[in-house]
């Protein structure tokens, strides 16, 4: 995991990691020491019980992500995203000195006020917080600064949130968290003024101040791309998920579990930890691209553990409660209880980080700030109806382990859902799959593959598999074209229909299939995708290369596009290749985690992409790993 580290030694990552950890923790320390001191002073403030408070405030802080989100999301892709967030940090010293006035003159509807502009000042950070990442770092950088942000919000809350409860009790007068939140602000302004610039990618965009024609356009927006709307519906339900579990934390630490206020901190942390180090392990388990494999992994996880907590729960209070941390921890069944919510968080990193990821490198780049400002309507939209549910269910007396599982059990439905719409994500998660359980897989040479544009991968055919384990490792989505046979052998048919793999048969077989192949390949390079042949025409049942057919050549005859040559080694005498026959009828020669190899190489031109020149160049890169 060093490399994702390695950004925070950087001047692209590090000043803005600086700004919005400290943006995230500014505003949680002073919401939480709000919520604190109209808890425990409410009498003091209003005639309101701290209940009506409680929601009143949280409602307050949500309501600017509803009217300014696209407002914000056309500014960060009019001006400058660096400009812009200094700006943003200047705001931030203003709001922080709106909430001393109110604090020195005990004035609730001050307090308030400062509540909603700091609602409004992360309203107007949120576009340029996502936007400005793939501008400032690379692709194979892209998820593991992800995963660094995601970790450091949640770390930055948890430790914000607990600042907060701390010096609204502590503080000799609650102006002191007012003092505090301008320090904090003015190191975010000190950490901004050392972000690189971002230009604008829309500087003649005329901004529209109507919040609800330009939701409505920027929600348009991302429908355009069906993978990227519904990536943001996934983590507008993780946002509704997860503040669900987090909302019942303090009810469910005393009520259920039977624990003091020091509880609810524990329970908190667990679930941070969980969610910090799941965020900064996509970046391994996805080899430093976007890997949207993780994606089910972590809803499975999501799900799992969910119905597990609901089970967990005590369903008596413990003897003696309200426990001290102390006892509570001496309980086996409260160990279970942590684990499934580190479970949780751990998870959802994995399950949001490559969303957060696949937006960014999906969405139009003139658009991409918009894109972000729907997700986050969205996602506050779904945490009010979240909430809403929530409170409902809990009001007609179901207990609060149910809803945990009720809450998972539907986690379940809409990640089924969401995969059946596009089945890319779990095709993904199966090779993943593959190539991180069943086999390690080495890869060289892999940024031969062109990024963008249309190109012909041959291959060697080693076993029923190589498509999948070429699929893993390529960061583009691949056509595959491979035997009739093969294409329609059970349980992996269905994965190979939905790769959209192209199906041939011999003239001698089938001579209309074959040219409708010819015809689907043609089709696809002119539209730009990666198509890949074997060019053995069979899978090999000695190990060694068959003499390459001639298909290549008919292909970029008639649409010229570069030639990749590769090479798969170690998957023969595995279960899914063939030895004297099909590998079914014969036992398991190589074991699993067997160690595996993709060497690709570089790019041939179409005049040159003879047979026997692209045998010979795929056998040297054979050779190329021992």
């Amino acid at each position: 995991m060093s490399s994702q580290f390695g950004l925070l030694s950087t001047r692209r990552f590090a000043p803005f990691f600086g700004t919005q950890f400290l943006g995230a923790f500014n505003d949680n320390l002073f919401k939480n020491a709000l919520i604190v001191l109209l808890t425990f002073q409410a009498a003091s403030w209003t005639t309101l019980t701290p209940e009506v408070l409680t929601n009143l405030a949280a409602g307050i802080f949500i309501l600017p992500f509803f009217l300014f989100s696209a407002t914000a999301g056309q500014l960060a892709d009019k001006y400058d995203k660096a400009k812009l967030a200094r700006l943003v940090k200047l705001l931030e010293i203003v709001i922080m000195g709106v909430a001393w006035l109110g604090f020195s003159m005990h004035s609730l509807e001050v307090l308030l006020a400062a509540l909603f502009l700091l609602g409004l000042h992360s309203t107007l950070f949120g576009p340029v917080k996502y936007a400005i990442l793939p501008q400032q770092l690379r692709e194979n950088e892209l998820v593991g600064g992800n995963a660094l942000v995601e970790a450091g919000t949640f770390v930055a809350i948890l430790i914000g949130t607990l600042a907060g409860g701390l010096l609204a009790g502590a503080a000799g007068h609650p102006s002191f968290v007012a003092y505090a939140g301008l320090v904090i602000a003015a190191l975010g302004y000190l950490c901004s003024r050392g972000i690189p610039a971002a230009p604008a990618p829309v500087p003649g965009l005329v901004v529209s101040l109507n919040p609800l024609s330009e939701t409505w356009r920027n929600i348009g927006f991302a429908r355009e791309n069906r993978t990227v709307f519904l990536s943001i519906l996934g983590i507008s339900w993780f946002w509704l998920y997860g503040a669900l579990f987090l909302a019942q934390f303090p009810a469910y630490a005393k009520n259920v579990l039977g624990g003091s206020e020091t509880s609810v901190t524990l329970l908190l942390a667990v679930f941070t930890i969980g969610i910090g180090l799941g965020s900064l392990l996509c970046e391994r388990l996805s080899a430093g691209h976007v890997e949207i494999g993780l994606v089910p992994f972590g809803s499975i996880g999501l799900t799992l553990f969910g119905i597990d907590l609901a089970f967990a729960s005590p369903a008596l209070l413990p003897a003696g409660a309200p426990l001290p941390l102390a006892g509570l921890l001496a309980l086996h069944a409260t160990w279970r209880v942590l684990f499934d919510l580190f479970a949780l968080g751990l998870f959802g990193g994995f399950f949001i980080v490559p969303l957060y990821a696949l937006i960014q490198l999906r969405s139009a780049p003139e658009q991409r700030a918009r894109i972000i400002a729907a997700n986050n309507i969205l996602n506050a939209l779904f945490m009010v109806c979240g909430s809403l549910a929530a409170a409902g269910m809990l009001g007609n007396g179901i207990s609060i382990p149910v809803l945990f599982g009720i809450a998972a059990l539907c986690n379940a439905v809409v990640a089924i859902y969401i995969y059946s719409l596009v089945p890319e994500f779990m095709l993904r998660f199966i090779a993943w799959l593959l190539v991180h359980s069943v086999y390690r897989l080495q890869q060289k040479g892999l940024t031969n593959i062109p990024e963008e544009g249309a190109a012909v991968l041959v291959c060697n055919h080693v076993s029923f598999v190589d498509p999948i384990v070429i699929a893993a490792a390529s960061r583009r989505p691949i056509r595959f074209v491979m035997d009739y046979r093969i294409y329609r052998t059970p349980l992996i048919n269905f994965v190979f229909r939905h790769m959209h793999a192209i199906p041939i048969a011999p003239a001698r077989d089938d001579a209309a299939m074959m040219e409708a192949a010819f015809e689907a390949v043609a089709s696809a390079l002119e539209a730009g995708e990666l198509v890949a042949i074997f060019p053995e025409g069979k899978i090999t049942d000695t190990g060694e290369l068959y003499p390459f057919r001639p298909g290549v050549q008919r292909i970029v005859g008639r649409t010229p596009v570069p030639v990749i040559p590769m090479a798969l080694q170690g998957l023969w005498g595995s279960f899914f290749s063939r030895k004297d026959g099909p590998a079914m009828s014969k036992p398991l020669r190589r074991g699993m985690f067997s160690r595996i190899a993709l060497v690709v190489g570089t790019a041939i031109v179409p005049a040159a992409a003879t047979p026997e020149h692209l045998q010979e160049v795929v056998a040297g890169l054979r050779g190329e790993w021992k």
